[in-house]
């Protein structure tokens, strides 16, 4: 307990593993989640837990980690979404799906464990998965790449570079990559136009939420 208790504190006072370690634990138990079986539902369950004790965590030490809600990201997240499911029939995935996340097919039409797993997962993309990804990806990866010393890195300055790197990588992370690409580069340019992750944050929590709507809705569930 103490040496954790150690390594916590570490983190903690480190500006880059702060905004770091959340994320790449996040990633790693992604990974564990595998592609078929229970397993995957338990251990996203669990990924959501973890995510959201480590956002309570870091949050005293990531000043810029502040939900801000603003008509731009309000507009941005529906616009994302829009542009996220009408994209996707139009251009190639470089990997194929093995199988969508779908509880019902897993635990059966109406299942109470399925509807459980499905209010997991939009509370787990709306409101977990947009702060750890947008401090990685917006806070620390886009201004590192500008500085080294990236906590001196304004975020509202454009630097090209960066900016294409940035949602260039964000991208590529998702199986939908030219959405994710087009997704990173506005979820950039918000905060780059509002000098703030907040709102980049509020954008990325609404498309997550409407595109967990439609897929439930709509059953489309390559989306998730």
């Amino acid at each position: 307990m103490r040496s954790f208790s150690t390594f916590l504190a570490k983190i903690t006072a480190s500006p880059i593993g702060i905004r770091v370690v959340p994320f790449v634990v996040f990633i790693l138990l992604t990974a564990l989640q595998g592609t078929s079986g229970q397993r995957r539902f338990w251990i996203y369950g669990a990924k959501t837990l973890v995510g959201a004790w480590m956002i309570w965590v870091a949050r005293p030490h990531i000043p810029e980690m502040r939900w801000r809600l603003s008509l731009e990201a309000i507009v941005v997240g529906i616009g994302i979404f829009v542009l996220w499911v009408g994209l996707d029939p139009f251009y190639p995935k470089f990997t194929s799906l093995e199988k969508p996340w779908n509880p019902f097919a897993q635990f059966g039409q109406g299942s109470g464990f399925a509807w459980a797993f499905v209010a997991v997962r939009l509370v787990g993309s709306a409101v977990i998965v947009p702060p750890l990804e947008e401090v990685f990806y917006r806070s620390f990866l886009y201004r590192y790449l500008a500085s080294p010393d990236f906590e001196k890195a304004p975020l509202h300055k454009l630097n090209w570079i960066p900016f294409l790197v940035c949602a260039a990588i964000f991208g590529f992370g998702h199986y939908q990559w030219l959405a994710g690409i087009v997704c990173g580069l506005a979820y950039q340019g918000l905060v780059i136009r509002k000098g703030r992750l907040g709102d980049a944050m509020t954008a990325h929590a609404v498309t997550n939420a409407l595109l967990g709507v439609w897929v439930v809705w709509r059953g489309v569930w390559q989306f998730w």
